[in-house]
C-alpha cells in the first residue's frame, strides 16, 4: 500500500506520527510502501495481526504511559475494510492486539483506537473458553461477538525416566519393607530422588545413614506424595481443533477433576470424598496426612485416586464407538441409568477395596457426570460461527473454567463473565481463608516463626471470575474483614473481624490490579481501598494491626493524612494495560534490571482512591514504593489446570518480587509463594517450587512435549515460549531435571535438534 493510498483511506493516520514519525515507518514497510501480510483465497482474505510495534523502539514505548498503533498496524485494518471490502472479520484465537490498543476503558469514542481500527465492520472473535475476562475486554473495546472453544484437552502428567523408576522403587519399598532389604531399598530411593533433584522439594538424608523404620517410612512417603504431585497434574495436551470434539478418553481426565469437586449446592459428593468415606475417613484429613508424607495416607490416596480414575473410565467406554469417539451419548447413558445392577461404576469398584461405597450418592454423581460429558462432546464451534456470519443470534454462555463451572459448556457460545458486584461469594471467602492461614503458616515457618507484616498481591481479572472472587476475598481476610452482601446479593461494604476472632495481628497488603481487572471491577476496588483505609483508622495496638502501624509511619514520612498513607489498591493508568516488562524480556530490550524496575514503577503505580470518586487513576509513585519496601512476601494464585506459572508471561510481567528486594533498605528478598487451587487439595507452594514442578509435568515431560510437537510449528512455539517464560521468571539458573545436569544439557540438545527439524524453513 503506497503511503498517499494508506494517508487517504485512514484519517487518523496524523495522530500516529507523534509516537512513530511520518509514514511508511520502519515496522510492515519495505521503506517506500506499507506491508500487509496475508494470502487470498476467493472471497477470504487470511491475514497475520500485526505486532504491537515494541519491537522497533521497546524503551521509548514501554515506558510511555499511552501509545498508538504503528502505521503499518493501521494500514492492515484500512486494508481490510476498504481495499478487501470485508463483510466481517474473524480474529482467530485468544488475545490479539486490537482490543488492548489505547483508548478509554469503556464507552468508545472516535479518538479511542479500538473504534478507529475496527471501522464498521462486524467483528466475530475465536476465544477461549476459559478467559471471560479478556473476552469481556474485546467486547467493550472491539465490539466483538466471541465465540467460546474448548481448551486443550487435558492428561495426567504422568511419570517418566528417573521419576518413574522412583514410583517402583516405591512399589518395591511396600512390598518388601518388612523383609531385611527395606533399607536398601530406601538408600536407592534416596540416591534416585537425589538425581532427580528432589532434594530441593523433600528433605533427604545421607544414603549411608542409618535411620529407624518409621523414619524410612517418613522419608519414602514423602518422595511418594511429590510423584504423585506430579503424576496426576493436569496438562493440556497438544492444541485443541476447532470442531474437533474430544475423543473419551481425552475427556476421562476432565470428568476425574470434575468428580473431586464438592458441589454441596447440587447436593452433590465428590468422588474422592465418597471412596473415603467407605473405608472410614475424612477425604480432608486423607489430603493433609499425605501432603506430611504419611505412607500409609500417600498409598490411600493414590488407591482413592485410581479408583476413580477407573470408575470414571468404565462409565466413558460404554458410551464410545470403535473409533474411541463418544456417541450417542444420551441414548446410551438412559440405558446405562436405567437399570441399577449393570452400573459401570459399581462393576469396577467391586474388584476394589471401595466396594461399599454408598450406592445412592454415587449415583447422583454420575448422573450428574452423564450430563458433563454431553457438554464436553457437544460440538458448536463451527456452528456458531455460521450463525454469526449469517448475522444471526449467538447463544450467550458464562465463561470460565470448565471443571469448577460445567456450564460453561458447550462451547460455541457467545462469553458473558458474571455480575461484578457479586464477588466474593460465601464459598470463594470459605477458600479464600484456608488458603491465607495456609499463606501465614508457611511464611512463619520460612521466616523465624515471625507473621509477615506486609504481603504484595496480583490480583487477575479472569480468576476472579473463575472462582468468584478468591483472591479478592484473600485480600480481604489478610486486612481481616468480611464482605456483607445486600440482599440482592451485591457486596458493596465490609466489616472487620475481631482479633480474638482473627487469632493473629491484621497482614498489611499492596495489591497490584491487572488493567484487566482495573476494567472489570472496578467497584470492587473501591470496596478493597475502602476496606484497608477502614483498618488503618481502627484505633488497636500497632503489633496487632500492620496496616495501620505502615500507615502512620509513611503519613509521617510523606507529611500526608492517615487515609491517603493507607493507599494500597493500584494499577496501571486508566486504558493502559501491563508493565511490559514481559514483552521486554521477549525482545531482549534492556541492558540491566533497573530498567525492568523503573519501567514496573511508572506502568503500575496509579493509585485507585476511594475518597475520591471518578478521579479514575492517579499516579502516586511514592506511597507504591514506601508500601512495598514493607512487604516481606509476594503472593499470586493458580486457579485452573490449562494456565500454570510459565504458560503466560504476565506472572513473571506482575510478579513485583525483585522489584520489593531493591526498595527494602535490607535488601532482603521477599518469599516469592503462589497458591494452588487447581485441584480439591488446595496447596501453597513457594515460586521455584511450583517452578520445579511446572518444568517437570511440561518442557522436561516427554507426553507434553511429544504432544505439542505433533501439531506442527505452533507447538514448538508453545514449547520455546515456555522456555522464555521460565526464564523470565528465575533470573538465575535452576537445577529441574530428572538426571544429572550433564543428562539434562543433553535432553535439551536433543530436544533443540528436534525442533529445529521441525522449523526448517521457518524464521528461527
Amino acid at each position: 500500500m503506497g503511503v498517499r493510498e494508506y494517508q487517504s483511506l485512514t484519517p487518523y493516520a496524523t495522530a500516529l506520527e507523534e509516537n512513530w514519525g511520518k509514514p511508511p515507518g520502519n515496522l510492515n514497510s519495505d521503506g517506500e510502501n506499507l506491508l500487509v501480510y496475508g494470502k487470498q483465497y476467493g472471497n477470504v482474505f487470511i491475514g497475520v495481526q500485526p505486532t504491537f510495534g515494541y519491537e522497533g523502539d521497546p524503551m521509548r514505548l514501554l515506558f510511555s504511559k499511552s501509545a498508538s498503533p504503528h502505521h503499518g498496524f493501521a494500514a492492515y485494518y484500512s486494508f481490510v475494510e476498504k481495499i478487501f471490502k470485508a463483510d466481517a472479520v474473524l480474529h482467530f484465537g485468544t488475545h490479539g492486539s486490537l482490543e488492548f490498543m489505547p483508548g478509554k476503558q469503556v464507552g468508545m469514542s472516535d479518538v479511542c483506537y479500538p473504534d478507529s481500527l475496527i471501522g464498521n465492520i462486524p467483528n466475530i472473535y475465536y476465544y477461549a473458553a476459559n478467559n471471560p475476562s479478556e473476552a469481556t475486554i474485546a467486547k467493550r473495546r472491539s465490539y466483538a461477538n466471541t465465540i467460546s472453544y474448548l481448551t486443550p484437552p487435558a492428561e495426567n502428567a504422568g511419570l517418566y525416566k528417573g521419576l518413574k523408576q522412583l514410583g517402583e522403587l516405591i512399589s518395591s519399598y511396600q512390598s518388601l519393607k518388612d523383609t531385611g532389604r527395606g533399607p536398601q531399598i530406601v538408600s536407592s530411593i534416596i540416591s534416585t530422588a537425589k538425581q532427580c533433584n528432589l532434594d530441593k522439594d523433600v528433605k533427604l538424608p545421607d544414603e549411608a545413614e542409618a535411620i529407624s523404620a518409621n523414619e524410612r517410612d517418613l522419608v519414602v512417603g514423602k518422595v511418594y506424595s511429590k510423584i504423585m504431585e506430579i503424576e496426576s497434574r493436569l496438562l493440556p495436551c497438544g492444541l485443541h481443533v476447532i470442531g474437533e470434539p474430544p475423543s473419551a478418553m481425552e475427556a476421562v481426565a476432565t470428568l476425574v477433576n470434575i468428580a473431586a469437586l464438592n458441589r454441596p449446592e447440587d447436593g452433590i459428593s465428590s468422588l474422592p470424598s465418597i471412596l473415603a468415606e467407605t473405608v472410614g475417613r475424612d477425604i480432608e484429613e486423607v489430603y493433609r496426612a499425605s501432603d506430611k508424607g504419611i505412607l500409609k495416607d500417600v498409598e490411600l490416596l493414590r488407591q482413592i485416586t485410581d479408583a476413580s480414575r477407573g470408575a470414571i473410565s468404565a462409565f466413558v467406554e460404554r458410551t464410545t464407538n470403535k473409533k474411541g469417539q463418544v456417541v450417542d451419548v444420551a441414548d446410551k447413558l438412559s440405558s446405562i441409568l436405567g437399570f441399577g445392577i449393570n452400573e459401570p461404576w459399581i462393576q469396577y469398584l467391586s474388584s476394589t477395596k471401595f466396594y461399599r461405597a454408598d450406592r445412592e450418592k454415587l449415583r447422583t454423581l454420575f448422573e450428574f457426570l452423564g450430563e458433563c460429558l454431553k457438554l464436553v462432546v457437544a460440538d458448536n464451534e463451527l456452528g456458531s460461527l455460521k450463525q454469526a456470519l449469517e448475522g444471526k443470534y449467538v447463544l450467550p454462555g458464562p465463561g470460565g473454567d470448565p471443571i469448577r463451572n460445567p456450564k460453561v459448556l458447550p462451547t460455541g457460545k457467545n462469553i458473558h463473565a458474571l455480575d461484578p458486584q457479586a464477588i466474593p461469594t460465601t464459598a470463594a471467602m470459605q477458600s479464600a481463608k484456608i488458603v491465607v492461614e495456609r499463606l501465614i503458616e508457611k511464611q512463619k515457618a520460612d521466616n523465624g516463626g515471625k507473621y509477615p507484616e506486609t504481603v504484595a498481591l496480583v490480583l487477575w481479572g479472569t480468576d476472579n471470575i473463575k472462582t468468584y472472587g478468591e483472591s479478592l476475598a484473600q485480600v480481604l481476610w489478610m486486612i481481616g474483614v468480611m464482605p456483607i452482601a445486600d440482599t440482592f446479593g451485591r457486596v458493596n461494604r465490609v466489616e472487620p473481624v475481631s482479633l480474638e476472632e482473627l487469632g493473629r495481628p491484621r497482614i498489611d497488603v499492596v495489591v497490584n490490579c491487572s488493567g484487566v481487572f482495573r476494567d472489570l471491577f472496578i467497584n470492587q476496588m473501591n470496596l478493597l481501598d475502602r476496606a484497608v483505609k477502614m483498618v488503618a483508622e481502627l484505633d488497636k495496638p500497632e503489633d496487632q494491626n500492620y496496616v495501620r502501624k505502615h500507615a502512620l509511619e509513611q503519613a509521617k514520612a510523606l507529611g500526608v493524612g492517615v487515609r491517603e498513607a493507607a493507599t494500597r489498591v493500584f494499577s496501571n493508568a486508566s486504558g493502559s494495560y501491563s508493565s511490559n516488562i514481559n514483552l521486554a524480556v521477549e525482545n531482549s530490550s534492556w541492558n540491566d534490571e533497573k530498567q525492568l524496575q523503573d519501567m514496573y514503577l511508572s506502568r503500575k503505580s496509579f493509585a485507585f482512591d476511594s475518597d475520591a470518586p471518578g478521579a479514575g487513576m492517579t499516579e502516586k509513585r511514592k506511597v507504591f514504593e514506601m508500601a512495598l519496601s514493607t512487604a516481606e512476601a509476594t503472593f499470586q494464585n493458580l486457579d485452573s489446570s490449562e494456565i500454570s506459572l510459565t504458560d503466560v508471561s504476565h506472572y513473571f510481567d506482575s510478579d513485583p518480587t525483585n522489584l520489593v528486594q531493591n526498595l527494602r533498605k535490607d535488601g532482603k528478598k521477599p518469599n516469592a509463594y503462589v497458591a494452588d487451587t487447581t485441584t480439591a487439595n488446595a496447596q501453597v507452594r513457594t515460586l521455584a517450587e511450583t517452578l520445579r514442578l511446572d518444568a517437570r509435568t511440561k518442557l522436561l515431560n516427554p507426553k507434553w512435549y511429544e504432544g505439542m510437537m505433533a501439531t506442527g510449528y505452533e507447538g514448538v512455539r508453545e514449547i520455546e515460549k515456555r522456555l522464555t517464560n521460565t526464564v523470565g521468571l528465575s533470573w538465575r539458573p535452576m537445577d529441574v531435571g530428572t538426571g544429572n545436569p550433564e543428562q539434562n544439557i543433553e535432553r535439551l540438545r536433543q530436544l533443540y535438534s528436534e525442533v529445529e527439524d521441525k522449523i526448517e524453513g521457518i524464521d528461527r
